[in-house]
């Protein structure tokens, strides 16, 4: 009898035969966990949740739980997501959570300046290299996920985060040396 027990917890502690079916099996759970860790972003939770997938099936023979595995590096990538959204600034004026008025004029010194951040954010954009500009492009002007940039520029996802993280820090330091941030 004990026996029995033995090799039903094995069955059931057993490793999938495939990522195919490691997917049926998990992918919605991990997306239910990836979006409570993400504060209930459907689209981020996909993403996270597929690049979780494509990290496990390049090395899928060499993770022995990769349940395990999954869960781990979704929570990682949550938080990369999570950390990532903080450094993003939006550059609507907003006052403590307040939108602005629909009529806000502002003064012609404030728009003066406004204009001349915006110039020097041109200017230091203009000194990235080529593929850094545009995948700023496509992250900012176009509003593409990682994923989205990859399937356009031919770059791998995790590159797409690499690259652009570099052009951004690269675009902070110029923005701070032209004294438009501090």
């Amino acid at each position: 009898m004990s026996e029995t027990k033995f090799d039903d917890a094995a069955v059931k502690t057993a490793p999938p035969a495939s990522i195919e079916s490691l997917y049926a099996a998990q992918e919605s759970a991990l997306l239910l966990y990836a979006q409570t860790l993400v504060n209930h972003d459907g689209e981020a939770a996909q993403d996270i949740v597929q690049e979780a997938f494509l990290r496990l099936h390049a090395g899928f023979d060499t993770v022995r739980q990769p349940q395990a595995w999954l869960y781990r590096t979704v929570h990682n990538l949550a938080l990369n997501h999570l950390r990532a959204g903080r450094k993003t600034v939006p550059l609507a004026e907003e006052e403590a959570g307040q939108p602005e008025p629909a009529d806000f004029q502002p003064l012609p010194d404030e728009y003066i300046e406004r204009m001349e951040a915006v110039g020097q954010t041109r200017l230091c954009l203009g000194e990235l290299d080529a593929r850094s500009r545009e995948l700023v492009r496509l992250k900012f002007d176009e509003g593409l996920s990682y994923k989205e940039i990859s399937e356009r520029t031919h770059l791998s996802i995790s590159n797409v985060g690499y690259l652009l993280h570099h052009a951004l820090k690269d675009l902070a330091a110029a923005l701070k040396r032209a004294g438009v941030t501090s």
